[in-house]
């Protein structure tokens, strides 16, 4: 595990830290001031739940049975039950990351002294993230409104030491087993706290943060490899102009435009068809690139506001207010966060239909300006990338239905006291698919327009030196150059990890310098 420490404090995290936590297993501290906070709001939920007033999450029901008055001596056996009833989750198991960063983010609310919870709930939280044991949490569950409820108690149960959760060695084992192995002694819930524990947009937000950043790395690479298609089409840069995009001044149109000149400085491909092959234009797919590109990455830019609004929260119902009130709010709801991430399933499944258009041109021999069909070695005898185009295809076409947005939907529960739902949880969820498959439809058009620079190359026209530099690290990577037909899956594979891992712009930026 990586031993880079987060310290959590009273207003909110980051980003970064988020990602730290959930995949490189930074460990996690309270701030002394969070204890503090923490310390200070519990003795205005103890107060509250000594007098005989009945308090929304203190000393009532929750949700459509909030009107019952529970006695004292039934309160710890009310914070039990709501976690172990709520730990409803089914389906398959969602992955390590996301509960990771699950975690973390309630921690993260309970930390800001806004909920009542007691500092060694806070520090137990903390102490099941450093052991690197992850509740089991299942796919199916959360509407998305009243937080993440489902999934977030399945983590509250491993507090208590009851359901399963995975160990630091992947093994699945009863939480109860888990806790006593790591010298941690589960947690006895007091009043106000197991709804503290269940009540977030954690795990949407969560995955919004992760998707954020792997999608970052992926309009790059998109940049790059529509960069790459111009080139092996013998397009024109000349569409790349500053001074066209000045003219428009979307600010991602600019950065995309401005990564894809850098990419094809020097170039010796760029401009032919003006000679040879007269072309009034490029087509779309080649000239409009940073228009679509710089559009999804505008998108990308409002997501992470919203994003860093979400992160500096703190999401509970009731919640403790610094005046001592203890008051219901309804900021558990997760439109703010459901919305960007159907905003950004939609923008990826465009960004995977345009790359998907360009490989599409690379391969038709009566559109790609002299390249071979399929960028087969002997057309006919070989099939060449015919067949990783049908795949790039299907992902695309996967990608659309993926567009869907589920904040659109609503379904009524909890006897219609929850009647508008968000349905956040699953907009995320959808989101992580379409964020895997748009970096195999990138990894399909870079394999396919290294190969045709190549091809371009054996012809005597000399590439750009990032471009060189790309095709180079590809091949490195296992990704094999042009030839007769072989096994393409392992090459594809090769494509997709190191499109994935960031590669591709670490291979090109020594030449271009840094690309947005």
């Amino acid at each position: 595990m990586d031993m880079h420490t987060v310290v959590v404090g009273t207003s909110g995290t980051t980003a970064e830290d988020v990602v730290a936590v959930a995949r490189h297993g930074a460990r996690v501290e309270l701030s002394a001031a969070a204890v503090d906070a923490l310390a200070a709001a519990r003795l205005i939920v103890d107060a509250l739940a000594a007098k005989p007033e009945p308090v929304y999450g203190v000393s009532t029901g929750f949700g459509a049975l909030a009107s019952r008055h529970i006695s004292h001596e039934l309160r710890a056996q009310l914070q039990r039950n709501i976690v172990r009833s709520h730990a409803a989750g089914m389906g398959p198991r969602v992955e390590r990351e996301v509960v990771r960063a699950l975690m973390f983010l309630r921690l993260k609310t309970v930390a800001s002294g806004h909920t009542g919870v007691r500092p060694e709930v806070a520090q137990t939280m903390a102490d099941l993230l450093n052991a690197g044991i992850t509740p089991v949490v299942h796919e199916y569950g959360s509407l998305g409104c009243s937080g993440d409820l489902a999934p977030l108690s399945h983590c509250a149960l491993t507090l208590m030491g009851e359901g399963d959760a995975e160990g630091p060695d992947g093994t699945v084992r009863p939480a109860g087993e888990l806790l006593a192995a790591h010298g941690i002694a589960p947690v006895e819930l007091a009043e106000k706290e197991g709804l503290a524990l269940l009540n977030g947009t954690d795990g949407m937000l969560g995955m919004l943060v992760m998707a954020l950043a792997d999608l970052k790395n992926l309009y790059t690479s998109a940049d790059i490899t529509a960069a790459l298609s111009l080139e092996a089409l013998l397009g024109t840069d000349k569409v790349l102009a500053p001074e066209l995009h000045a003219i428009r001044p979307h600010p991602g149109q600019g950065a995309s435009a401005d990564n894809m000149l850098r990419v094809l400085a020097g170039s010796g491909l760029t401009g032919h068809h003006q000679d040879d092959a007269p072309r009034v234009q490029d087509a779309y797919s080649v000239r409009c690139a940073p228009q679509v590109n710089g559009a999804g990455r505008d998108t990308l830019d409002y997501a992470a506001v919203v994003a860093g609004r979400e992160l500096a929260s703190s999401v509970d119902n009731p919640v403790v207010l610094p005046d001592g009130r203890v008051e219901s709010n309804g900021n558990f709801h997760g439109a703010p966060v459901a919305y960007v991430l159907d905003f950004l399933a939609i923008v990826a499944a465009d960004l995977g239909s345009i790359c998907e258009r360009r490989t599409d041109r690379l391969l038709d021999k009566n559109r790609s300006h002299g390249l071979p069909p399929f960028l087969a070695d002997d057309a006919g005898v070989d099939s060449g990338l015919m067949i990783a185009q049908y795949t790039q295809a299907a992902l695309v076409s996967e990608m659309k239905r993926l567009a869907v947005p589920a904040s659109a939907d609503s379904i009524p529960s909890s006897a219609m006291q929850e009647d508008h739902v968000s349905m956040g949880w699953s907009a995320a969820r959808k989101l992580r698919t379409a964020v895997d498959n748009l970096a195999r439809i990138v990894a399909v058009e870079l394999y396919a327009a290294t190969r045709a620079v190549e091809l371009r190359a054996a012809e005597g026209l000399v590439p750009a030196p990032a471009s060189q530099a790309a095709v180079a690290a590809l091949r490195a990577a296992g990704a094999e150059g042009p030839g007769p037909d072989r096994f393409l899956a392992p090459d594809l594979a090769a494509a997709d990890t190191f499109v994935r891992e960031g590669r591709l712009a670490a291979a090109v930026e020594p030449v271009t310098g840094p690309l947005a």
